[in-house]
């Protein structure tokens, strides 16, 4: 298992949401101890001179092989974050996103690799089952109240 820490600069960030049924694709996040601490939308770190929506493509192109529509335009959310007491900060650009027709269809959960080799396991999940007690978070913090169209608590 890979020990991950945030990077100590801040990071820009595209994450793509994806849909089925009325349930978000999501990757699980898990502790150094291997526990499922949370989920959160597939994407990754924007390239210097790249753009977000480049970014956003070319993360699922390298992530599921696919190549993904943007669908929406972004909803912008800054993320400060502690992961196993070490802080992270992003800046995130988070956009609807749509799969071509048939991508991943009768599959439950989609496994990939990261860059750094660490094996990652992505399903869709009802947001209602997010956020609450005894259930995995929804990373980042605040992103289902954006989604549910309410006001940012934190």
């Amino acid at each position: 298992m890979t020990i991950w820490r945030p990077h100590s600069h801040i990071r820009a960030v595209a994450l793509g949401l994806h849909w089925r049924g009325g349930r978000l694709l999501a990757a699980e996040v898990r502790d150094d101890a291997g526990r499922i601490k949370g989920v959160r939308p597939l994407g990754g770190e924007i390239e210097f001179g790249e753009s977000w929506q480049a970014a956003l493509v070319r993360e699922f192109s390298e992530e599921l092989g696919i190549d993904v529509a943007i669908t929406s335009e972004p909803r912008m959310m800054e993320n400060i974050f502690v992961h196993e007491g070490s802080t992270g900060h992003e800046v995130m650009f988070i956009a609807e996103i749509a799969f071509p027709d048939g991508a991943f269809a009768g599959q439950d959960r989609i496994d990939f690799r990261e860059d750094n080799g660490e094996e990652i396991v992505a399903r869709w999940f009802d947001l209602a089952d997010l956020d609450v007690a005894g259930g995995p978070h929804l990373y980042p913090t605040g992103l289902k109240d954006v989604l549910l169209g309410r006001k940012n608590r934190s």
